[in-house]
């Protein structure tokens, strides 16, 4: 970007890019959003994040530490002040180039104040395919989603998807012939997943026992995880075996009543909860055997990915986007309508395939459009307007 200086001469500044988010706590969004900070170069593209929270999150330190800044805008539940305050942070802290919009059907606000603002390019992202939770909703939510979708029309000058799914769900069945829309997959840094094994040592430091067979699972405890299956599935495979452990890798709202649950049917043994982390791939390649997403929908999940560069064979639910089938020869699909037999049936079979080597399974993810380096390139020429 050019900016007129002193004497009329022209001076470059970095694009300046505003990404909207709930929080930069862990989850899958903000770990894209974090490689995509990390690997960008900052020199060229300035990155802020607008949060809904006052409260420190996982990745604030990190995202001050690379130059960026944390703008809290409070209430977005009450729009009438939350949209003037956002405009004035875009009229204070900016001028920004780009909003990028990641939090769903309230981008549909978000872009308005963006347009008013005169922000030239407005981006609305869909993560995540939530067209059964929108099927399912109460009228006055529907009237809301159908205004937030009309906004989202009228405001974003690029609208995203990070699979066909998630885009057909926030921009409709028919969004891609659109030419506003693009189809950008969540790209993994793979540079993680090229350490020293230690699998005795990390099983140690989690207190699982060396000889068990771990099945692991990333993810928010929200609905949408499905973590009671997981539960019914457990109970399914420890009446086979007794030397199943289930690793539970995330936080959120329904945690603790998860962890009642496991205990009233006395499976504490065989589980370990460990909160959110910051080392998956270290968990992934040195305490898990298989990883399991029984997920009642998602958008493209990054963990699947990761899994994948881990060489984890991986089991999921037909529900988990098509997308996320990098290498076909280490993942299942199967119906949650067959029932937690089924699943524990599979984790079974599973327990016998070879783990692919590490370094074929990352060189697979960095040939794939899947690998950082492809989101990097595809999101700066969008925040470029080509």
């Amino acid at each position: 970007m050019q900016v007129r200086g002193m004497g009329g001469s022209y001076l470059r500044r970095p694009l300046r890019i505003l990404h909207i988010v709930a929080g930069m706590n862990r989850g899958g969004v903000e770990t894209w959003l974090m490689h995509l900070l990390r690997s960008v170069d900052r020199e060229q593209y300035q990155m802020d994040f607008l949060v809904h929270t006052t409260k420190p999150c996982a990745f604030d330190a990190e995202i001050r530490s690379l130059g960026s800044r944390i703008i809290p805008c409070l209430n977005p539940s009450r729009p009438w002040q939350y949209v003037p305050k956002l405009r004035g942070i875009l009229r204070q802290d900016g001028p920004y180039d780009v909003v990028h919009s990641h939090i769903h059907h309230f981008s549909g606000v978000t872009l308005w104040a963006a347009a008013l603002e005169g922000v030239p390019v407005r981006i609305a992202h869909s993560h995540s395919d939530t067209r059964r939770e929108k099927a399912a909703s109460p009228l006055g939510r529907r009237a809301y989603l159908k205004m937030m979708k009309g906004a989202i029309s009228r405001y974003a000058s690029v609208k995203i998807g990070c699979s066909r799914a998630a885009g057909a769900a926030l921009f409709g069945e028919d969004w891609l012939h659109d030419n506003r829309h693009r189809l950008v997959y969540c790209g993994i840094d793979v540079k993680p997943f090229r350490q020293e094994l230690d699998p005795e040592k990390v099983r140690r430091e989690l207190a699982i026992p060396t000889n068990a067979f771990v099945i692991g699972h990333v993810g928010r405890f929200t609905p949408a995880k499905n973590h009671k299956y997981i539960i019914d599935i457990a109970a399914e495979l420890l009446s086979w075996t007794r030397d199943a452990h289930f690793l539970l890798v995330g936080d959120g709202s329904l945690r603790l009543s998860i962890q009642k649950e496991i205990a009233s049917r006395g499976l504490m043994d065989h589980f370990t909860l460990t909160g959110a982390r910051d080392d998956i791939p270290r968990l992934m390649m040195n305490a898990m055997d298989i990883m399991i997403m029984p997920s009642l929908y998602e958008g493209l999940p990054l963990v699947g990915i990761e899994a994948q560069a881990s060489g984890l064979p991986l089991i999921v639910s037909d529900n988990v986007t098509p997308e996320v089938d990098v290498i076909h020869s280490n993942i299942r699909r199967l119906p949650l309508s067959g029932g937690p037999q089924t699943w524990a049936s599979e984790i079974c079979l599973l327990r016998s395939h070879q783990r692919i080597p590490v370094e074929d399974a990352v060189g697979a993810i960095r040939s794939s459009s899947f690998d950082i380096r492809s989101s990097v390139a595809q999101i700066t020429s969008i925040y470029r307007g080509k």
